[in-house]
């Protein structure tokens, strides 16, 4: 049913009113958006941060494994090479010349190595037996007298006093046992050739070497590193550069006394356990 107004017109149409926006809508302007976005951010941020100092903290996780230092590896034996380089300083040359008329011209030849902080020279005793002069040469040229300090005819051994010692003195290190196949080296002067190194094995232990009108060495070490005449009093020395032995002989069935691949040291042990026994006389090298 349609009404009209008293005055024949229709009557206005009914405002329709503008709905007022919800609060939530209202949130949803693009300022509000940012707002509430960034703190969305901040509040993940704050989560993820709190996960990882909580599990880095947790007893029940994997433990980093912590670097440790390890032991570094036992040395090895030494080349030939650094063998020599070792023993060089130490090694001396021995120049003699006699007490009498028929030797005053000549000179002998032999090596010696530095076995004391205080310079004394461990050497064989026939290389110095019956030396009215004993002169050494140090690696570095030094040169200087010495005199005998000790003596054991019995094991050819015998030590020296220099009266003056180089700039830089180069004890040798003393060694222990050998056994059989051992690698050793022999550092010497032979034939005057100083400085000189051969190398080889251990061939044989407790040899026995037979002297003209003297008793016999027992216990020496048998090796076939070449030594000529000058080689005696020199060192016989093992892969880590100790001193094991004093080369005191070759064994030789001519009288050429040349190497055929037998010589022999008495072990370190006995070098320096040796004594005053008396006169001796020198074995063949």
């Amino acid at each position: 049913m349609t009404v009209l107004r008293p005055d024949g017109s229709d009557p206005p149409e009914p405002a329709v009113e503008e709905p007022t926006p919800s609060r939530l809508s209202s949130l949803n302007t693009p300022v509000r958006r940012r707002r509430a976005l960034i703190a969305l951010v901040a509040v993940w941020a704050v989560v993820i941060t709190w996960v990882a100092f909580t599990r880095g903290g947790d007893s029940g996780a994997e433990p980093r494994a912590a670097a440790t230092p390890a032991p570094s590896a036992s040395p090895g034996p030494l080349t030939v090479a650094e063998v020599y380089q070792t023993l060089l300083p130490s090694v001396v040359l021995i120049q003699t010349t006699g007490h009498d008329a028929k030797q005053a011209a000549e000179s002998a030849t032999g090596t010696g190595v530095i076995a004391n902080a205080d310079g004394t020279v461990l050497t064989a005793f026939h290389v110095v037996d019956g030396a009215e002069t004993i002169k050494l040469t140090y690696t570095d040229g030094t040169t200087t007298t010495a005199r005998v300090a000790t003596r054991n005819p019995a094991q050819d051994i015998a030590t020296l006093t220099p009266a003056r010692l180089p700039e830089t003195l180069v004890p040798a290190v003393l060694g222990g046992g050998v056994e059989v196949g051992d690698a050793v080296v022999a550092i010497g002067n032979p034939l005057g050739l100083t400085g000189s190194t051969s190398s080889g094995v251990v061939s044989g232990l407790d040899r026995k070497l037979t002297r003209d009108k003297q008793d016999d060495i027992a216990g020496l070490i048998q090796f076939d590193a070449a030594v000529n005449p000058g080689s005696s009093g020199g060192p016989l020395v093992n892969d880590q550069g100790q001193v094991v032995g004093i080369v005191v002989a070759l064994a030789n069935p001519t009288d050429a006394g040349t190497f055929i691949g037998i010589g022999f040291a008495v072990p370190i042990g006995a070098a320096l356990g040796g004594g005053d026994n008396g006169p001796g006389r020198a074995p063949p090298l």
